[in-house]
């Protein structure tokens, strides 16, 4: 009898080491989250809106631009026009197409910062609530299953220091 307690007490110590040393795992599909937020699909339309928008303004910046170049050619091959203001009209055109190419630049930036400002407060919204079921759940990892990423990690599980340590850093 006092083997079997014994034998009990062991394995009941060893059941308790394993769960307290057990980590929880859990995912979730990014992807189809993503797809079911209604905010996304309202800041997605906003995005597209704006997008079109600033290639409306493109479009309607290089049409005039080639208007001009052609209208230039055009004095230029009936002789309307002479050396010295060709040159300054050409010159002029290079200009319009040097702000054209910069304009093509900074909405390429609008559009990115217009896509953070729409988007990150929806994926700071979907972080909170992984932080959260985590913190619910007990979980020391939940991996994201579309992209393999880690989206929430207990900061107990970091061995930077020690692999640091071993580094001699």
């Amino acid at each position: 009898m006092k083997k079997f307690i014994q034998s009990t007490t062991i394995a009941i110590f060893c059941f308790l080491a394993l769960n307290v040393n057990a980590q929880k795992f859990g995912y979730i599909n990014s992807q189809e989250l993503i797809q079911e937020i209604p905010e996304v699909k309202e800041a997605t339309s906003n995005l597209e809106t704006f997008q079109q928008q600033l290639a409306k303004q493109g479009q309607d910046m290089l049409q005039r631009l080639q208007t001009k170049y052609q209208d230039l050619e055009a004095k230029q091959a009936s002789g309307d026009i002479s050396p010295k203001q060709l040159e300054t009209e050409a010159a002029k055109l290079k200009e319009e197409e040097t702000k054209l190419m910069a304009f093509e630049q900074s909405s390429q930036q609008k559009i990115m910062e217009k896509n953070e400002t729409l988007l990150a407060p929806i994926r700071e919204r979907i972080q909170k609530a992984i932080d959260d079921v985590a913190a619910e759940g007990g979980y020391t990892f939940i991996f994201d299953y579309a992209t393999g990423f880690v989206l929430y990690a207990d900061s107990n599980t970091d061995v930077s220091a020690q692999v640091k340590s071993k580094l001699g850093l």
